[in-house]
C-alpha cells in the first residue's frame, strides 16, 4: 500500500459492480474498478442521495488520522461452522470484505474488524476464539455475555497468539448522524486488556437498538496499531 491510509473517493461514476447469487457480492473486475477509483487527501463526503442511489453496501472509514474514505463492499462470504454434535452446520454472520483502490482490505464480521491486509501502519492478521463474539450474539440482549476472550495475531513484528480479554459496558441511548439523518442507537464500550503486554485500550460501538447490528464503531486493530473508525451508510443484506 502506497499511503499511510487508504481511500476510495467518489469521483463521478464510481465503480462498476455486479451482484452474484446467494449472499455473495463482489467487484466485477477488481483491476478495472481500482483504475476508476481516485486517490485523495481530503475527507470524502457524499450526499445522502448519491449514497442511496448506489445499490451496494457502503460505509465511511477512517484509519488513524487519515482522511475519511467512502468504501463499497467488495465481497461477502458466509462463514459456516461444522458442528460435531449435530448433523447441521451453524451459520455465523457473513465475513464482509471492504477493498480500497490500492488494495487495502478490511474484513468485518458482525461489526467487528477481524482482519486487515495491505495497510501501511500494520495489519491484524487473524482473530480467533472458542466462543461467539458478543457482537454476533447481540449486545442489546440482556442474555448476551458481557465478557469475551479471543486470540490476536498482528504485524509488523512477530505478534502471534496473544490472548485478549474484553469487558463490555451496558448500553446507553445516543443519537448519531448517519448519511445525513439522525439515528437512534445504543452505545457500548469494550475495555480490552492484553495481559502479557500489560496494555489495554477501548473500543466503541453504536448499535441498532432493535437488531443489535453495528451502525458505527471505533476499534483499535491491536496494540501499537491504529484506530479504525467506520460508519455503515447502507448495510449489507
Amino acid at each position: 500500500m502506497r499511503r499511510s491510509h487508504f481511500t476510495i473517493p467518489f469521483g463521478g461514476i464510481f465503480l462498476c459492480l455486479t451482484l452474484l447469487t446467494g449472499c455473495s457480492q463482489k467487484f466485477q473486475d477488481v483491476n478495472d474498478t481500482a483504475k476508476l477509483a481516485l486517490f485523495g487527501d481530503d475527507d470524502t463526503q457524499l450526499t445522502a442521495q448519491a449514497i442511496n442511489q448506489l445499490p451496494y453496501a457502503s460505509m465511511y472509514a477512517r484509519i488513524g488520522d487519515g482522511p475519511q474514505a467512502f468504501m463499497v463492499l467488495a465481497f461477502a462470504e458466509q462463514d459456516i461452522i461444522v458442528s460435531a454434535q449435530n448433523s447441521t452446520n451453524d451459520r455465523t454472520a457473513p465475513l464482509l470484505k471492504w477493498l480500497s483502490a490500492d488494495r487495502g482490505l478490511i474484513v468485518t464480521q458482525a461489526g467487528r474488524i477481524t482482519k486487515t491486509a495491505s495497510l501501511a501502519q500494520g495489519n491484524l492478521v487473524e482473530t480467533t476464539s472458542a466462543t461467539m463474539d458478543p457482537l454476533a450474539l447481540g449486545l442489546h440482549k440482556a442474555s448476551t455475555p458481557k465478557t469475551w476472550t479471543r486470540t490476536l495475531d498482528w504485524q509488523p513484528g512477530y505478534h502471534f497468539g496473544y490472548t485478549v480479554n474484553s469487558t463490555f459496558s451496558n448500553g446507553s441511548e445516543q443519537v448519531i448522524v448517519v448519511n445525513e439523518h439522525p439515528v437512534q442507537s445504543l452505545y457500548f464500550t469494550e475495555e480490552v486488556n492484553v495481559p502479557s503486554l500489560e496494555q489495554s485500550y477501548q473500543n466503541e460501538f453504536w448499535l441498532n437498538p432493535k437488531t443489535g447490528a453495528v451502525i458505527k464503531s471505533r476499534q483499535q486493530l491491536a496494540p501499537g496499531l491504529p484506530v479504525v473508525e467506520f460508519s455503515i451508510l447502507k448495510p449489507f443484506s
